[in-house]
């Protein structure tokens, strides 16, 4: 499949069949997150990978009670050391590391669609739970969910805004 291909079809699935995902695709999936861009190549990003039914239940009720977080095969929770970005102090806190873990996700989504599966970017959860499911050090802060697994469904395409309202041409 081509990169843009991947790009344009895409989606957030939420549905998810209950085949399980074979370790070869999940290890793809990660390696494609750690080829990702990241503030001063520190790779400050931890995947933890999650296929046990009772910790996905616990991780879906963490995330708001998404119960479709607990019908995917594979949840990996994404996190940041902070202790690896301190030599950029507060902004690599607060923005440098984030910003390699969303790179690092946009990877993820696409391989794992180049690879015939489904996924979605779970953000809206509870942080402290979330940490505690997985018992956590406190210098690792979870930062996204991502379901991964067979698609039980299709989503339509969802609209977006034209380029040329969003982009500013500066020549």
């Amino acid at each position: 499949m081509e990169l843009f291909e991947a790009i344009q079809t895409r989606r957030s699935i939420r549905t998810f069949r209950e085949d399980e995902v074979p370790r070869n695709k999940v290890k793809i999936i990660l390696e494609s997150a750690i080829l990702a861009p990241s503030e001063g190549n520190l790779q400050s990003w931890r995947f933890y990978v999650v296929t046990n039914k009772e910790v996905k239940e616990e991780l879906a009720k963490a995330a708001l009670d998404q119960k479709f977080v607990a019908q995917a095969p594979v949840v990996i929770v994404v996190c940041t050391n902070l202790q690896a970005v301190t030599p950029y102090g507060k902004r690599g806190r607060e923005l440098y590391a984030l910003q390699s873990t969303a790179a690092a996700i946009e990877n993820m989504l696409l391989t794992a669609v180049s690879q015939g599966l489904g996924a979605c970017w779970v953000g809206a959860f509870r942080e402290d739970k979330v940490a505690r499911i997985l018992n956590l050090k406190t210098t690792l802060r979870p930062v996204a969910l991502v379901a991964v697994g067979y698609s039980a469904e299709e989503p339509p395409s969802r609209g977006r805004i034209p380029v040329e309202a969003v982009s500013v041409f500066l020549e």
